[in-house]
Parts: C-alpha cells; structure tokens; sequence
C-alpha cells in the first residue's frame, strides 16, 4: 500500500463507520471493513511518522491513564432553566417576547446522558472534556477518541467548541448490565449514570466497548457567522455528526406543545432515554442581546417530562448519619422499576416530612422520579392500609455510636465527632477547599486512605509516611510528595478555617470567622451567653456551638496542638481601599467568583449576594443583568475587572 492508496483508504473506512454508527446504512460488510482496516493498520506500523491524525486505528488508545487532567472550556458550559407545564413556558414565552415580535424558536429534545465538551482546531479534535464546574472539567479525550459517532476531523477549520450528550441505548444499557452481574460487578443505576461512568475510565480500551453514541445540541467558543441556531446546528450536524429526528423550529405555544406530547408519546419506546425537550430562541444575535443568568441563559429553557409515578411498599424506615451527623430517616422499599432503575431506597429528608405526609412502615406510597437520581416519595396511601403499619419512632440516641443527640424542629444530629458513620465524611470536609485545603486530598483519596485503614479519624492525616502510601494504586513518588507537603502546610491555618473544618451545625464560613477573630484560641471555653453575643448569631446556633464544644472538647484541644491555628485579627489585615466595604460581584468575569471573593477576605471586606443602599462597590462582569440597573439607580460604585485590579493592586 502506497501512501496515497492509504489516505485514500482512511477516507473509506471513516465513510463507511459514518453510514454504519451516524446514518446506521451500511456500505459495507463487516468483513470488507475489517479487511481494509488492518491494511491501514500495516502500513502504518511500517510508516508510524505517516499515521494520519483521523486514521480509525486513532480511535482506541493503549496507554491507561494514572488520573484525569483537568482542561478549562473556552466558554462556560451554562445550566437550563426548567419549565414543567404549559402555564410556565407560556410564561417564559411572553418574557422572550417582550424582546421581538414573530420569534422563531429552535427545538430538540433533551437526551439523558453526559455531558461533553469537544474542541476543534484546524479540523482536528484537539481536546475532550467533562461539564465539570461549568468552567473546569476532566480532560477525556482518549475515550472520546473511541466514539465512533464522534468524527476525528471536520471539514470547519477555525477553532469551535461543540457540545452534546454522551448516551448509551437502553438495549445496550442491558447487555452492558447483564455482563457486569455475570461478573460479579456492580451494576449501573440507568444509562446516563453508564455514560457518564464509561467516559471517566482511565483504560480508554474499556470505554471502546461501552457502545457510547455523542448527539451534539450546542457551541461553546464559535467564529462561524451564522444568524439562526437551528441552521448552525444543521451546519454541525453535517461534519459528520448525529442528527436527531425531532429537531425543528416553531413559531407558536401550540407547535412546540405538539412535540412535546409527540416526545412524550415515545418517551418509553425511543431508544435513548429522553428526559424533556430544550427551547431556544433562534436568533443568535438576540440570544447575545439577552445574555446569561448567574447562571442559565435567558434566551433558553428545559421543559421537563413530568414526573415518573409508581407506588411502592416501605418495609423499613433506616437511620441514615452523615458527615455532620444529621439524622435522615431513608425508606427501605420493595424494589419498583422506574425508567429501568431498580429502586430500593428513597430519602424521607426529615421527621417533620413523615409526619406530615403520615408515612409509616408497611404503608404503600407515591414514588416519583424526574429526572433525579434520588427518588421521592410525595404522598402516602391510608386507603390501602391492613393493620400492620407502625409509626416510625423519633430516635433519641445515634443508632451508631449510642451518643445522645440534638433535637431540633426538624433537625436530629449526632455531635460526636469520633461516631464512625461521620468519620469518612468528616475527614473529606475538613480537607475542602473552605476548610483547611489540603491540596490533593479529595473525596476519592479520602476513601482509599479510610478504606485501607491507613486513616481512621481526622488526627491520623497528620501522621501519615510515605511508607503509608507508597504501595497504594495509583501513588507515584510526585502525588505522596505533594501530599504529604499540603498536610504539613496547614500547620498555622488560619483559625476560622479550623473551625468551619469541625463541620458545626449552623456554623458556617461567616460565623467561624466572627467566633476566631472575636475569642480567638479559646472559643471552645465560651458560653451560650457568649455566642448570643455576637451579631447575627441566634439561639440555634448558640446550642449547636455549645453542644458540638461540649461533647468533643479534647478532641478540639488536640487538633489545635496539632495545627497550632493562626488568629488573624480583624485589626492585622491589611489596608485596601476595599476594608470594611461591602461588595456585589455580578456577570460573566474572566476568573472564577470565588478567586475574587478570597481576595476581598483577605482585607476584610464583605461579599452581599444582592445590591441595596449599603452595597459600596459592584464588580460588573460581562452579560450583567438587574444588579447593574439597581446599583445605577442607587449611584453604587461600578468597577470593571480592570478598575478593580488597579484599586487592588494587582
């Protein structure tokens, strides 16, 4: 095969593997595929500097990845609005209309999936990545390689950012199920929780065999100059990519409520999960025009099936204990399908909720599932009672460790930090990012370390070795390293993040820093008196201070010898022209939300969520929406990321 013959031969299989996976009508046999593919493959053994980049041979890599990279999308990855019946989306409708008059809107249908990010440049897919934060998520581009309905080149040479869903087919789903019980493996809930878990694998080999299938619905970063969505969406569509048989525009409410119903009609038919339908104006210029939420486009909307409902029988009502020790009662049921889940548990949120919806043991009741993934039960069935309900009994005492708990309205919580159904959770809190941030330490090395009974409580993390981890999966002399430095580093945290690292009830990152910078190292020996003191503080939160000191006082006297916190007086910080200002951050910054709202802590300023008349600054980022008019009308001090860097001295 000659070097020519073998880009001709690329441009053959990549045909026929479109018609086969995105137009599903073959050209070709299996055999004649195969055929041709392990020639490409030979040639390119003997010529590996010839391998082209959209070669099929590219799709499954042989390297295991240690972990993910993280990869920023150019343009965040926005959230919908959800709208649920006709009353609300008349109502979104009549919004959008006060923008224009004959709106076009452009229509599909919302896939179950996971969500994907792809990046272009110069024809080639450059990059994969995960939804994540919205602006940060993993990097996957080995896996993204194997799917086949995902094109390894396009015809647009500018950089583009195209976004879709990652499914697998409920047929698929099944075998892929039946397979993981015959091994013994657990299986998967349903199959978005299967695509999103088939994307995350490190061995890209397993990924190939997930039967993935990428439906793009979206752009993030695009150049291409094009007024109508639906027409840039058809654009896309045909580099190479899924069409979708739903898509199409509408002019009117009863248009789009006859697709609706039409989708609604083969929700449990299709053979991908649908979960709703997403509108858009298709205008893009006016979509620009109107902008973003904090955190949704104005000019987009989700209208969601209704909920799933089927009736289901409560065996048991169980004692969930979380990391903060809240108490939620969990209803054990006999298992019910819906939406091709198996479902045996539902959470009843709180004692206040079974009152009210008079829900016992042995009671039938209402399950629905809308697109959650954790089930609720709305109502119970008195009507279908026998005689051999129970009523569930309020606890008094932590159903693991026996210790006496607090009692609230609605809140029921064991205080005892060493309670072993709070430990796991309590150690991944206290190394968060608001706590004391230890680098590295997420929840997934959390577990491992609990798991292999290398840690058993908060104290053990500071006399973790290298030898504790350098035969653990996935160590390498780098990560132990690193580890290890971020646990040293914390000795001398600031105080009010060892306080919000204790997990308190009602304690939050505010309050730990009125508690340490007004009693400082000894705030563990103050009174309920004390606390009610303080501004903004309340009797609940004074009880629950009071009893979480009293129950775990030594344990509070040990972490601080082993940290030896550092007490940052409100009077030590240093002058900015933004101390003891209050501050409003609104729109689209160029750096995460929370980058600036360190720096404004750092020199005792206070970040509001809303402008008012005691507001002194608005940060105004781009696509700015009511914040920016309200501090107009109130002549608050508007600075641009510029302006405010320049005040900052950065």
């Amino acid at each position: 095969m000659q070097h020519l013959e073998y880009l001709k031969a690329i441009d053959t299989l990549n045909l026929w593997a479109k018609h086969y996976y995105v137009l599903d009508d073959p050209l070709a046999s299996d055999e004649e595929y195969d055929l041709l593919y392990h020639k490409v493959k030979e040639f390119e053994e003997k010529n590996p500097t010839l391998c082209a980049k959209n070669s099929p041979t590219q799709r499954v890599g042989d390297k295991i990845l240690d972990s993910f990279n993280k990869s920023s999308h150019i343009e965040r990855m926005w959230s919908l609005d959800d709208v649920f019946d006709t009353a609300e989306l008349k109502a979104w409708m009549e919004r959008m209309e006060k923008y224009g008059s004959n709106l076009l809107y452009s229509l599909d249908p919302k896939f179950d999936g996971a969500s994907l990010n792809l990046l272009y440049e110069d024809g080639n897919l450059i990059k994969a990545a995960t939804r994540g934060d919205a602006f940060i998520g993993e990097e996957v581009t080995q896996n993204a390689k194997t799917i086949q309905s995902i094109p390894l080149s396009i015809p647009y040479k500018e950089r583009i950012e195209i976004r879709g869903e990652c499914v697998i087919p409920k047929d698929d789903f099944e075998i892929l199920n039946k397979e993981r019980e015959a091994r013994g493996e657990n299986l998967f809930a349903n199959p978005r929780n299967a695509a999103a878990g088939s994307l995350r694998q490190l061995d890209s080999s397993i990924t190939a065999k997930r039967k993935l299938q990428f439906i793009p619905w979206g752009v993030g970063y695009c150049s291409m100059q094009e007024d109508s969505f639906f027409a840039l969406m058809e654009k896309i569509r045909s580099f190479g990519f899924i069409s979708s048989p739903f898509s199409k525009t509408c002019k009117s409410l009863e248009e789009i409520q006859e697709l609706y119903t039409k989708l609604i009609a083969q929700r449990d038919t299709y053979p991908i999960m649908l979960d709703g339908m997403v509108i858009r104006l298709d205008d893009i210029p006016l979509q620009k025009s109107l902008g973003f939420t904090i955190k949704s486009p104005r000019f987009a909307c989700a209208y969601k099936f209704p909920a799933l409902e089927k009736r289901a029988k409560i065996l048991d009502i169980a004692l969930q204990v979380g990391r903060s020790g809240v108490v939620t009662p969990v209803a054990i049921l006999e298992p019910v399908l819906i939406e091709g889940a198996k479902v045996s548990r539902a959470t009843l949120h709180n004692f206040d909720e079974i009152s009210k919806k008079d829900i016992q043991i042995n009671d039938s009741v209402i399950l629905i599932r809308s697109g959650d993934v954790i089930p609720k039960i709305i109502k119970s069935l008195p009507a279908l009672r026998d005689g051999t309900q129970k009523k569930c009994k309020i606890p008094t005492h932590c159903p693991i460790c026996g210790k006496e708990l607090l009692i609230e309205e609605k809140l029921i919580k064991c205080q005892n930090l060493n309670c072993e159904a709070r430990v796991k959770n309590s150690i991944i809190h206290f190394a968060s990012k608001k706590a004391l941030n230890i680098d590295g330490l997420g929840d997934k090395i959390v577990e491992l370390l609990y798991d292999m009974e290398k840690i058993k409580s908060i104290e053990d993390l500071f006399s973790l070795k290298f030898s504790d981890l350098e035969n653990l999966e996935g160590f390498k002399e780098k990560k132990i390293n690193n580890l290890l430095k971020a646990i040293k580093d914390t000795k001398g945290v600031d105080l009010w993040r060892f306080i919000n690292a204790l997990g308190i009830e009602h304690i939050g990152e505010g309050a730990s820093k009125k508690i340490a910078s007004t009693f400082g190292l000894d705030f563990y020996l103050k009174t309920h008196e004390d606390f009610m003191a303080l501004e903004g503080f309340g009797c609940e939160m004074a009880n629950s201070l009071v009893e979480f000191l009293e129950v775990n006082k030594e344990r509070i006297i040990n972490l601080l010898t082993l940290l030896t916190p550092n007490v940052q007086k409100e009077d030590s910080l240093p002058s900015s022209p933004f101390s003891n200002k209050t501050l409003v951050i609104t729109g689209t910054l160029s750096q995460k939300r929370e980058f600036y709202e360190e720096l404004l802590e750092k020199v005792g300023a206070k970040v509001s969520s809303s402008v008012s008349k005691k507001t002194d600054f608005l940060l105004c980022g781009e696509d700015a929406g009511s914040k920016l008019k309200k501090a107009q009308d109130l002549g608050v001090k508007i600075l641009n990321e510029k302006e405010f860097k320049e005040m900052y001295g950065l």
